[in-house]
């Protein structure tokens, strides 16, 4: 592995000229295909086999008109009047008039016909039916229906709701933040403009090919709206740090008087290693989402990973070109002045001395703390988002917050049930025995027969829940509700559960069962791949179990302030509730990738240091020394690009980047720099151990360039290998 990575890096570094035109081609050919070819992302949480969506799916064809998209328009009347009053009722007719002249509006039904007036009758819902799903709605037609809004007057409120006015979440300028925080801890560490600025750009560069590849893809296959955020996070940090890793060795080199050339070489043979087998784990942990068998899941981990290998791909091939372009100006200006001379022992080097001097305290102390701030997660709820959980002064929750007030949080979710079979008779008789078992439920507030078929072979009932649709209560009405009507099918017939809140639980329901499976294939295999590379049974072990020191404590910590609403507010989040259901999966997939970055880059220093001959606890010192500096840069960068997506008004966005910030913060700080040697400090020489009968059949790939000899000279310019 140094080897091939060395020869590559040389290569880079001889035709840069020739690399960099074609990196600058790959990146125009993208970028065209991404501008002409590109579609648009998908908005929806749909999960194929799943009772509620087989249930969409079957009216698409049987009942067209109800398997569009569906949404309320809230009609609120001035204080002290009333939807009856003549001035109001006229502006209520005008209201309904417009609605249903918005593109692909196909029924708008006033609220004296539904009867959804409230008690009080100060309030009205405008039922919306749209010809189509949500997510294959036109820009112009979401955008006619958000500007309904505009008819309000001083004689009627007009909000528009309903999952139509959600959105795709928007990247602003408020992201710009974390990138020029990076880029101050950039030039802090490197005390080089001409670094930082090659760092960034480098960076750039891959996360402008993985977004265009992205996009690209849209126009074959549907991509969530939250994965080109989710890719542009992870683009952005793991490409700063990739390049970090490169480049500090290689400065480390030139400031010790070796060759350019050479440098760039070796640079990319031992940190290229390191970087290849992080982004490796990052990769894996990315595209193990797609055993989960949610459609929307896999395409963002699918995403995030392309983005995270065109990362690595920058980093081992564009980057030495860069480097040659740049040669000796990467060096601080004092430092090119200056003759050679071994760099002096800094903080990193005391760090790792007082982490293994004190071991049994740091461990006993870290695993403690810890496992305290994971005691939330015993209370962590799980959802899809709704109009609850939608920005405030948004016309989602405006919408939510008023149809809630009127006629209770349940009116934002109604579930449908679906009653079919072949005889239209046998479908009328059960709708009836459908209405009597259902409203005899706990938590449902009314129940009435909807639409039915041309035939009348298929019927729908509508069902109000007590609870909000982000509720445990309405979960569980949910299973009750089915649990309570299936049995009633006999023969051919059939009745399901199913709208936009059903499809909620199953969603959370199937995430959660397939989550054993995806930490089982994504742990198992990096397991492998970090025992190939470090040749050692216990380090990989040891790399798991902090990782699940280090979710616990990211998961409790984001419980607490995005569900139980500790300091929520200093966050903008103005009303905690359930965490979004595939927020957990998501967010293990990422941290357990990035752990392992931090992993990669430490352990391998200390294993290098110890194939060349230094005392296991030496040795980890020496590879805390040269890394801390290195890795505290990464995780401030990676931080700060993460934290830069908590000020995104999505919510889902939000809690994403306040996680990945908390993660990355705790990993890198408690578990990788202080956990980490003291716990290789107490295993010792142990810590390397590995049977002869697995050493003799695991390939050996050389990580820590242990083939690669020093040279004997600084200016000599080819590589001595151990044949």
């Amino acid at each position: 592995m140094a080897n091939l990575l060395y020869r590559l890096g040389r290569f880079s570094y001889q035709r840069r000229r020739l690399v960099a035109a074609v990196w600058a081609v790959f990146l125009v050919l993208l970028g065209v295909g991404a501008l002409t070819l590109g579609g648009k992302t998908t908005n929806t949480f749909s999960i194929p086999g799943t009772e509620s969506q087989r249930a969409l799916d079957a009216l698409k064809t049987e009942l067209p008109a109800a398997s569009g998209a569906s949404a309320t328009v809230v009609v609120k009347a001035p204080e002290g009047k009333t939807l009856a009053d003549p001035a109001v009722k006229a502006a209520v007719g005008t209201t309904v008039a417009k609605v249903a002249t918005v593109p692909a509006v196909i029924a708008a039904i006033d609220p004296f016909t539904s009867k959804a007036i409230s008690p009080d009758g100060s309030t009205g819902l405008i039922s919306v039916q749209f010809d189509k799903p949500a997510d294959e709605l036109t820009k112009d037609s979401t955008e006619a229906y958000d500007g309904l809004s505009g008819l309000s007057s001083g004689d009627l409120q007009v909000v528009p709701g309903g999952q139509i006015v959600g959105g795709v979440p928007e990247v602003g300028a408020t992201e710009v933040i974390g990138v020029a925080v990076a880029a101050v801890v950039l030039i802090v560490t490197f005390g080089s403009l001409v670094a930082a600025g090659m760092t960034l750009l480098t960076a750039l560069l891959g996360v402008l090919a993985g977004m265009a590849g992205l996009f690209l893809v849209t126009a074959f296959a549907d991509v969530s709206s939250t994965a080109p955020i989710l890719a542009l996070m992870l683009g952005l940090a793991v490409g700063i740090d990739y390049s970090l890793f490169i480049s500090s060795r290689h400065r480390t080199q030139l400031a010790e008087g070796m060759d350019e050339a050479e440098s760039v070489g070796r640079a990319t043979a031992t940190a290229g290693s390191a970087v290849l087998f992080a982004g490796a784990t990052v990769v894996i942990a990315l595209a193990g989402l797609s055993v989960v068998g949610v459609p929307f899941l896999t395409a963002m981990g699918l995403a995030a990973a392309a983005t995270v290998l065109t990362a690595v791909l920058v980093a081992l091939t564009l980057l030495p070109a860069l480097l040659g372009f740049v040669g000796q100006r990467i060096l601080p200006r004092k430092v090119r002045k200056a003759p050679a001379a071994a760099p002096a022992e800094g903080f990193g080097f005391r760090w790792g001395r007082f982490t293994t001097r004190f071991r049994v305290p740091i461990v006993a102390l870290g695993i403690i703390g810890l496992g305290l701030l994971s005691i939330p997660v015993k209370d962590m709820q799980l959802a899809l988002p709704d109009g609850a959980s939608a920005a405030a002064g948004t016309n989602q929750r405006v919408a939510y917050d008023l149809t809630a007030a009127a006629f209770g949080p349940g009116a934002n979710g109604p579930l449908v049930v679906v009653v079919k079979s072949n005889d239209p008779a046998t479908s009328g008789a059960l709708v009836e025995q459908v209405l009597a078992k259902t409203q005899g439920l706990k938590d449902v507030v009314a129940a009435q027969p909807g639409p039915a078929s041309a035939d009348g072979a298929t019927r729908l009932l509508q069902v109000i829940p007590a609870s909000g649709p982000a509720t445990e209560e309405t979960a569980d009405l949910v299973k009750n509700l089915r649990a309570a009507v299936q049995p009633l099918a006999t023969g051919d017939a059939t009745i399901s559960v199913t709208g936009n809140t059903a499809v909620g639980v199953d969603v959370s329901n199937k995430l959660s069962d397939a989550l054993p499976t995806y930490l089982f294939v994504v742990i198992g295999l990096s397991f492998l791949l970090l025992l190939l590379a470090f040749r050692s049974l216990l380090v990989p072990l040891k790399a798991t179990l902090g990782f699940v020191l280090t979710i616990g404590a990211t998961f409790g910590i984001t419980v607490a302030v995005f569900q139980q609403g500790w300091g929520a507010e200093l966050l903008g989040v103005d009303s905690p509730g359930p965490l979004v259901s595939f927020l957990p999966i998501i967010m293990m997939g990422v941290l357990f990738g990035l752990a392992m970055d931090y992993e990669v880059f430490i352990v391998s220093r200390v294993r290098e240091e110890f194939v060349h001959g230094k005392h296991a606890t030496e040795a980890t010192v020496e590879g805390i020394g040269h890394g801390a500096r290195v890795v505290t840069a990464a995780a401030l960068i990676m931080a700060s690009v993460f934290a830069g997506f908590i000020m995104v008004h999505d919510p889902i966005i939000k809690a994403i980047g306040f996680g990945l910030t908390i993660g990355v913060l705790i990993d890198a700080f408690v578990v990788r720099m202080t956990l980490v040697p003291a716990v290789l400090s107490l295993l010792g020489d142990r810590a390397w151990w590995f049977p002869k009968w697995l050493d003799r059949i695991t390939p050996k790939v050389d990580i820590e360039g242990e083939t690669l000899r020093v040279p004997t000279a600084p200016d000599r310019k080819e590589l001595i290998t151990v044949d």
